[in-house]
């Protein structure tokens, strides 16, 4: 089994990537930061908990409250992708006597702050952690300027982040991700961990249907949470990209710690731009074979499309 800590700006694809994590025996989830990214970090650690709620499980993991602001720049958010709340607009949705059908969370946030958090869970389980970001770097970065020692005992970083031989989703050449902190995507570059990038690349390779999650047969509290919380995300890709379907970008990065052989990847001295003005957030790295006389990360470059959602429909849509 592998221990894995999960960095999270909980919006849509987070939640999925949640669920798939927190089902996935091959999986133990030790803890779960939250950092200001999709929407701000006080709704992203509230997204998380509700996320966590619907499994109705007895044993959780702790969930801590990172950074709420990138370390040079101001937030940026996507809610105009993952709705007011940041979780597809599941908090205003009403049971017909006038009840929230997901009030607030009864679970309650760890005390730590979500770095300290961090830093304790791989002091607790040195060279063993697995760490997978699916947000902005800031809390990831605040960690390593803190204590870059205690952040080399982890066995990896896995980072859904960037985007090479595709257009950005932000920027014409810069990801959500990168763009929204990218002196912290370049410190995490620097750190001496061994680092996987799931860039857009790949992520824009797999499409959710919303025909698929209409026709989820199961009944159960989690089906119905996977039908609420796509909906608006759905709706926005149907306008913007003319598809009802939505990406799994994050839940792709969790399959990536799951089963390694889902995805392709090539070594590459990956940079981060931190100061153009058009290229701000762009990741640059040659991805040529032999092409790179320095690494200093894995990029994924190729996915096993079928197999991942085979994997994404037996883990979360059957629940």
């Amino acid at each position: 089994m592998k221990r894995i800590l999960l960095d999270c700006d909980t919006g849509v694809d987070d939640s999925l990537a949640i669920l798939l994590a927190m089902r996935s025996p091959e999986l133990r989830v030790e803890a779960i930061t939250t950092v200001g990214g999709n929407t701000q970090v006080d709704h992203a650690a509230r997204n998380t908990l509700l996320t966590l709620e619907q499994l109705e499980q007895d044993v959780l993991p702790p969930v801590a409250k990172g950074e709420a602001n990138p370390i040079e720049r101001p937030l940026l958010t996507a809610l105009e992708v993952h709705g007011g709340d940041g979780l597809g607009g599941v908090t205003r949705i009403l049971e017909p006597d006038g009840s929230r059908r997901y009030p607030e969370p009864r679970l309650g946030l760890d005390p730590r702050h979500g770095v300290d958090l961090l830093l304790d869970t791989i002091g607790r389980f040195p060279d063993e952690l697995t760490l997978i970001a699916t947000g902005p770097l800031t809390n990831v970065a605040r960690a390593i300027i803190r204590n870059p020692a205690r952040m080399r005992r982890l066995r990896e970083i896995l980072i859904m982040g960037g985007a090479f031989r595709v257009y950005g989703n932000t920027t014409p050449v810069a990801e959500f991700n990168v763009f929204v902190d990218p002196h912290a995507a370049q410190i995490v570059l620097d750190c001496g961990v061994p680092v996987t990038l799931v860039p857009l690349d790949v992520t824009h390779q797999v499409c959710l249907m919303q025909s698929e999650v209409n026709a989820i047969e199961v009944e159960g509290r989690l089906a119905r949470f996977v039908r609420d919380v796509t909906r608006e995300y759905t709706e926005y890709h149907i306008e913007q990209d003319g598809f009802a379907g939505c990406y799994l970008h994050d839940p792709i990065t969790v399959a990536l710690a799951i089963d390694p052989t889902l995805l392709e990847s090539v070594e590459a001295y990956v940079q981060v731009e931190t100061a153009g003005d058009l290229t701000l957030g762009q990741t640059v790295a040659d991805l040529r074979p032999g092409k790179s006389t320095r690494t200093n990360a894995r990029v994924c470059t190729g996915i096993d499309a079928e197999r991942f959602l085979a994997l994404f429909r037996n883990r979360v849509l059957s629940g």
